[in-house]
């Protein structure tokens, strides 16, 4: 048994970071995002001093807002609903005190006090609400002069700019923002949910769990389902025993380089039956992996543009038809997850459940040495559960 940890260390770890590592190009497309947001309200909406006649101007919490909808967009606190109606319900709480009550510190108290309640009572909780009661009982000149118009401008419609501005920024980022709903429909486009989040529970059950354990404010139902499907997952991977991606893996390869013709790469398809396939360039190093959903939408793509219909807006948003054959290094995927022998057969189970990706490369050196598809991680799985004895049996 592992020693307790000291009272000392134990203060001292909970003083230190309680999130994961935020990777730098998470941290740069959110602080892009905020600054884009951020500048489109400054320049064209609102301003950083007063109008006189609509009242429009930047205040502080507008920055805490862009942190939440470009940063943890995923967050309860951050969603449309949450931010606009939190943020004006939080403006008009701060509104009213500020013409009520005389006393400076008082207002405060009450303005940041009462703002929770009605942001609560709303169901739009918002931590930047309390910011914003809080200007308002700190600036009670500005606040008798713009009366409740300060709820609609600056408040209401700078935050809606902001809202607007995440969820365009967020679908050109490859994010989801507003968060998905718990019904919403899976990446395949059907009523059936995503493999990971066929859990068995309710939306009314993941609800509960999050109020029982007071996180409905920190946790969507939809995140939980998806947490709860990805650690069933990687437990059922620890459960896969010593298998490593160097036993289950296919070894004798079919690749292509980067300027094989699609017509050859399809041609590849058809006669193998395979699902995806290797890009390799000199001494085979890998490139990228072409999966059928590529040529599935190369080729709707060109069917698109051969249509006689065929509009030029459509044309404009597609880009010009290529001129020259199209080749495997135009479709392949380069950022396609990668393993190598060692990586334990448990591990590729969350790279394979998701998305497009239908097989993880082995690599060695750069140099690819084998494949795992889905069918062959199914296999080992089985053989794994069977035991040896009945799987020669079969």
């Amino acid at each position: 048994m592992s020693p307790r940890p000291s009272l000392q260390r134990r203060i001292l770890l909970g003083l230190g970071p309680a999130i994961a590592a935020v990777p730098l190009r998470e941290a740069a497309r959110a602080g892009l995002g905020a600054m884009l947001g951020l500048a489109l309200l400054g320049a064209f909406v609102l301003g950083p001093t007063v109008d006189p006649v609509l009242g429009l101007y930047l205040i502080a919490p507008f920055g805490a807002t862009a942190v939440l909808v470009f940063a943890i967009p995923n967050s309860p606190l951050a969603q449309p609903w949450s931010a606009v109606v939190g943020n004006a319900a939080a403006a008009s709480v701060g509104v009213a005190v500020c013409l009520s009550v005389p006393d400076p510190v008082l207002r405060v108290v009450l303005a940041v006090g009462l703002a929770i309640i009605a942001m609560g009572l709303a169901r739009a909780m918002h931590p930047p609400g309390g910011a914003i009661a809080m200007t308002a009982a700190l600036s009670p000149d500005q606040i008798r002069e713009l009366g409740f118009g300060f709820v609609l401008a600056p408040v209401a419609l700078g935050t809606a700019v902001l809202v607007l501005t995440a969820v365009l920024y967020a679908r050109a980022t490859g994010r989801h923002y507003p968060l998905r709903q718990f019904e919403a429909p899976s990446p395949a486009g059907t009523a059936d949910k995503a493999p990971a989040e066929r859990l068995g529970l309710s939306e009314a059950e993941l609800t509960e769990i999050l109020q029982r354990y007071r996180q409905s404010l920190n946790l969507g139902v939809e995140d939980l389902a998806r947490l709860i499907g990805a650690a069933q997952i990687r437990a059922a991977g620890h459960r896969a025993g010593p298998l490593t991606a160097g036993d289950i893996m296919s070894r004798d390869l079919v690749t292509v380089g980067p300027e094989t013709p699609l017509l050859s790469v399809a041609e590849l398809f058809r006669q193998h039956g395979f699902t995806s396939l290797p890009v390799v360039g000199a001494e085979g190093a890998f490139l990228g992996v072409i999966f059928q959903i590529h040529l599935i939408r190369r080729g709707r793509d060109e069917a698109l543009r051969q249509n006689r219909g065929f509009s030029r807006a459509m044309a404009l948003l597609l880009g010009p038809r290529p001129t020259a054959p199209v080749r495997a290094g135009d479709i392949m995927d380069t950022a396609t997850p990668r393993a190598e022998q060692s990586t334990p057969a448990g591990a590729l189970l969350p790279m394979l459940s998701e998305g497009d990706c239908a097989a993880v490369p082995v690599l060695d050196e750069g140099r690819i040495v084998g494949i795992v598809t889905r069918t062959d991680l199914i296999a080992a799985l089985a053989r794994r559960s069977l035991g040896p004895e009945q799987s020669e049996a079969g």
